[in-house]
C-alpha cells in the first residue's frame, strides 16, 4: 500500500499545484502500467528464451563445422553464431540475392522443412578449394554450373549431417536434403506471412568470410516450442564421468578402419628399365625368400609375418610384434 498523506500535506500539495510550483505531469504514478503496441501482422511467436536456446544449439553446431569441414576443405574453418531474430518469411526471401544457395531440408520427424542459406562467396570458395584451388571466391557472382551444384550438394549434405548432435537434447532428428535452389522464388516452403526464426552463422574459410542463415519456421518447431528453453536444455544434459567418457572414446576408436599392408620387399629400377618391363621379367627384391615380411599399420611398422594363403586367397601369418621400444 502506498503512503497515506495527512490533510496538511494534501492542502500544501494543492496550493503548490495552483501556484504552478509543481507540474502535474511530474507527480504521475511511476508505477503506471506501460502499454506496448502489438503488430498483429507480426505475432511474437518466438520469445527471447526461444532464440537464446536456438543460439546455444547452433553454437554447438558451429563447433562441429569448425572441426569437420577442414577435413574436406583442407583449410582452416571458423564458424560462430552472429545473431538471431524473428521475421516473416517474405522479409527473409525479399532480402536474398540471386543467385543464392538455398538448401531445402526435411526436418524429419518434425513437420515441414527448414532452409540453410549459404553466401555465394563461401560457396565458390569451397568449390575452388575442393577442386584443388586456393579457396578464392569469384570477383563477380554468376550462376552455378551443374558440376558446381553437384559439389555444393555434397558440401551441404556434410553440413546437414552435423545437425543431429546439437538437436538431440531437444528432439532426435533425421534431416534429409530434398533439393538445392539458387532462385529464392522456388524456395517457398511456407506462407509469406508466417513467422520464422533466423540464426545467422559467420563462416570464415581461410581469408574468405561469409554468412550462413538457418531459417526455422514456427510451423516446423511448433510441437517442440516448450522444449526450446534453457531450463529444459540443461535438465536433459546428462553428466558423464571421466571413466565412462574414456570407455566411450575407446569404443569409437576400436571401430575406426586403418590401412594394413604387408610388403614383400623393395627394389630400385631405372626409368628406362621400368618402361621396358615385359611379361615374365624378374625384379630382384632386397629380401630373402625365407625372410619375414614387414607388416605396416598406416605408416608404422608393427609386425613381421610369413606369406601363405587362406581359403584360396593370399594371406600372411604374424610371427612377431614390434614394440615401440624396439
Amino acid at each position: 500500500m502506498g503512503e497515506v498523506l495527512s490533510q496538511e500535506e494534501i492542502d500544501n500539495l494543492l496550493a503548490a499545484l495552483s501556484t504552478g510550483e509543481i507540474d502535474a505531469e511530474q507527480i504521475q504514478d511511476v508505477n503506471e502500467k506501460q502499454v506496448k503496441d502489438y503488430d498483429f501482422k507480426r505475432p511474437a511467436k518466438f520469445s527471447k528464451e526461444h532464440l537464446r536456446t536456438l543460439e546455444i544449439i547452433f553454437e554447438h553446431y558451429g563447433r562441429l563445422l569448425s572441426t569437420n569441414l577442414p577435413v574436406y576443405l583442407r583449410k582452416n574453418v571458423q564458424v560462430s553464431v552472429n545473431s538471431s531474430e524473428t521475421v516473416t518469411f517474405s522479409e527473409f526471401t525479399n532480402a536474398l540475392a540471386n543467385p543464392v544457395i538455398l538448401s531445402i531440408i526435411n526436418f524429419n520427424p518434425l513437420v515441414g522443412n527448414i532452409i540453410m542459406e549459404l553466401s555465394p562467396n563461401i560457396g565458390f570458395a569451397a568449390i575452388d578449394r575442393m577442386l584443388g584451388g586456393q579457396g578464392e571466391p569469384l570477383d563477380k557472382a554468376r550462376e552455378f554450373s551443374e558440376i558446381e551444384m553437384t559439389i555444393l550438394e555434397k558440401l551441404m549434405v556434410i553440413c546437414m549431417s552435423h545437425l543431429r548432435e546439437p538437436w538431440k537434447n531437444v528432439v532426435d532428428i533425421e534431416p534429409i536434403l530434398e533439393r538445392i535452389e539458387t532462385n529464392p522464388q522456388f524456395a517457398q516452403i511456407i506462407s509469406p506471412s508466417d513467422m520464422i526464426a533466423i540464426v545467422t552463422l559467420n563462416i570464415k574459410i581461410g581469408d574468405v568470410e561469409g554468412l550462413m542463415n538457418i531459417c526455422l519456421p514456427y510451423f516446423t518447431l511448433e510441437n517442440i516450442m516448450d522444449k526450446l528453453n534453457t531450463k529444459y536444455w540443461f535438465s536433459t544434459m546428462q553428466d558423464v564421468n571421466d571413466e565412462e567418457y574414456q570407455e566411450h572414446i575407446e569404443a569409437l576408436i576400436k571401430r575406426v578402419d586403418v590401412p594394413l599392408k604387408a610388403i614383400l620387399g623393395r627394389s630400385s629400377v631405372s626409368v628406362i628399365d621400368f618402361v621396358n618391363l615385359q611379361l615374365g621379367d624378374i625384379i630382384r627384391l632386397d629380401t630373402d625368400v625365407d625372410g619375414d615380411l614387414s607388416v605396416y599399420v598406416g605408416n608404422i611398422r608393427k609386425f613381421t609375418a610369413v606369406p601363405g594363403n587362406s581359403k584360396d586367397k593370399y594371406a600372411v601369418q604374424v610371427t612377431s610384434v614390434i614394440r615401440e621400444e624396439d
